[in-house]
């Protein structure tokens, strides 16, 4: 145990202490000189890419931007109040729900132009939908290799995170632009970005209510993949994989823990339970948190790899994304 332990130690500490570092930097040029410390942190991380291609950090860079994100998207839940709850009204469950399964049909529908194998377009919108390269990842596995090539997954996963990541840099702009206060603005980039990571980075860039309000939206959008997930192996799924897959992985095993820890730590504070001051201490420890995994994030995004997986999923998931941004637009407009 205590080998294992010094062996993870040993393999994780370096990308640890850079993506640590890069979220200090950019927290200090934030306060310093002004403007969004997450997008610093992308930014900052961006510069240093190359360092993710270094095998003595990969594992520290790897563990921040997926275990350090995830924990400090979980203690966001503890910053949710019951005001906020309310906004969860039935119109607007109906714009972020019926957003998830409009945006995959229409990316079925439209994949008649682009002709590529029905099961793939269906998870480029899933993607595009529920929760980026997280979401393609977990619904590839009830498809087995004829339904889905390894190049068209990866594919996926390039595209849906470098969409994801311009969205988080371009969609702050656009709340302002539609005029949007912080409720306004957490509702669209919680229900049109894809990433939760680029989803908590825009919210942090507007302000902490847009961030908790965005982070509440999007969990709602997370959540759409249990669903998603039986409507992809009954539909998509042979009987003999169903049965496979069944039997190695259940598919409730396939829903994200810190979607669990975020649920319940938002029914614990907004219930009473949780003391204003632990509260706001967990709320910081989430802020930074999330600053250090957009900082790994940053180290690992490479926009230059757009160009080695061709034009049809670019093309293909940039209408998606359009789709969905446009019904998220139309849905505020309407419930307001």
């Amino acid at each position: 145990m205590v080998r294992k332990w010094k062996v993870w130690v040993e393999s994780t500490w370096r990308g640890t202490l850079i993506a640590v570092i890069i979220g200090a930097a950019s927290l200090y040029v934030s306060e310093k000189y002004g403007g969004p410390a997450v997008l610093f942190a992308l930014l900052f991380g961006m510069a240093f890419h190359f360092l993710s291609e270094e095998k003595r950090t990969l594992g520290g860079i790897q563990f921040c931007s997926t275990t350090i994100l995830r924990t400090g998207v979980a203690l966001l839940g503890a910053k949710i109040s019951a005001d906020q709850l309310s906004l969860l009204s039935p119109e607007l469950l109906v714009v972020i729900i019926g957003g998830v399964f409009a945006t995959v049909l229409f990316g079925v529908l439209i994949n008649k132009f682009f002709k590529w194998p029905t099961t793939e377009a269906a998870l480029a919108g899933a993607s595009t939908a529920i929760c980026g390269a997280s979401a393609a990842i977990a619904l590839a596995a009830t498809l087995n290799k004829r339904q889905l090539r390894e190049q068209a997954l990866l594919a996926i996963v390039v595209v849906v995170t470098a969409l994801s990541t311009l969205a988080m840099i371009i969609y702050p702009s656009l709340c302002s632009f539609l005029g949007y206060d912080q409720v306004d603005a957490g509702i669209f980039l919680g229900g049109t970005i894809h990433d939760v990571a680029q989803v908590v980075g825009a919210g942090a860039m507007i302000g902490p209510d847009a961030l908790q309000i965005a982070s509440m939206t999007k969990m709602l959008r997370v959540a759409m993949i249990i669903p998603m997930l039986l409507v992809f192996m009954f539909i998509f799924a042979s009987k003999k994989h169903r049965e496979e897959e069944e039997a190695a992985k259940p598919w409730y095993k396939n829903i994200p823990a810190f979607l669990i820890w975020f649920i319940v730590l938002a029914g614990l504070n907004v219930g009473g339970v949780i003391p204003a001051d632990v509260s706001n201490v967990l709320g910081e420890v989430s802020r930074l948190f999330i600053l250090i995994s957009i900082g790994a994030l940053g180290l690992k995004t490479s926009l230059g790899k757009l160009k080695e997986v061709g034009w049809t999923p670019i093309i293909l998931m940039t209408i998606d994304t359009i789709f969905l941004l446009l019904w998220v637009i139309i849905g505020i407009a309407l419930i307001k």
